[in-house]
């Protein structure tokens, strides 16, 4: 595990611990690292889990799926981020999202419910956890508002321009890339790819919007009559 550190320190989840500290939280924590193909299962909808995931390298997808195969794509997940872990600290919740690999990875799972009782050992840095994991949740909370938001304007357009002006805030620039290709982008905002792709050509020759493949960069536009419409 100490080939990690560098990136487990990175991590919200540890934020504040030493690399001892960090050691020992994985040992108590039944740390083990698994490998996973591209498009191979983590988790699967229907499960229960007492563990979650911290991905230290490649990516995954939290997804929703139904019997027909249509995707709904919640979030994706990148080295250091995590993943399962409402269910993982929910004893018995049923899963009903999928986790998948979208390029090979390798992931770190960890036994939340040894966190949820009393340190056997008497951690000093238990506490610190437990803080860092509420932080954590907090945040899934709300990214998955942010989703929330998008997926909530009525048009294909709105949707767009809603996703859009949130990553150039987050990002703090007009330009910047977003994590999804086309495909990816059209099932985390639950809309048709062709209906997209005829929207961001739509946008391109309002001159709104320049793309290619998943880097964007926004026009503000000073003219009232000119201005896109949210």
């Amino acid at each position: 595990m100490k080939k990690y550190l560098p990136i487990l320190k990175n991590s919200p989840f540890f934020t504040g611990l030493t690399d001892n500290e960090i050691l020992s939280i994985l040992h108590c924590v039944k740390a083990t690292t698994v490998s996973q193909k591209r498009d191979s299962y983590i988790f699967r909808a229907g499960d229960s889990t007492e563990v979650m995931g911290l991905v230290v390298s490649g990516c995954v997808l939290v997804i929703q799926e139904d019997l027909w195969g249509h995707r709904n794509i919640l979030s994706k997940c990148h080295t250091g981020d995590f993943f399962g872990e409402p269910y993982a600290a929910s004893p018995g919740a049923v899963l009903n999202v999928s986790v998948v690999a979208d390029t090979d990875c390798e992931i770190i799972l960890l036994n939340v419910q040894r966190l949820l009782i009393s340190c056997p050992t008497a951690c000093e840095h238990h506490q610190k956890l437990i803080r860092n994991l509420v932080s954590v949740l907090a945040n899934k909370i709300l990214i998955l508002n942010d989703k929330i938001t998008h997926v909530g304007k009525r048009t294909t357009r709105d949707k767009l321009l809603s996703y859009l002006s949130a990553e150039s805030i987050r990002h703090s620039s007009l330009s910047f890339d977003i994590p999804f290709d086309r495909q990816q982008l059209a099932d985390y905002l639950c809309i048709d790819r062709a209906a997209m792709s005829t929207e961001i050509s739509k946008l391109q020759k309002e001159g709104f919007i320049k793309t290619n493949r998943n880097h964007f960069e926004l026009t503000v536009c000073n003219n009232s009559d000119s201005e896109i419409k949210m």
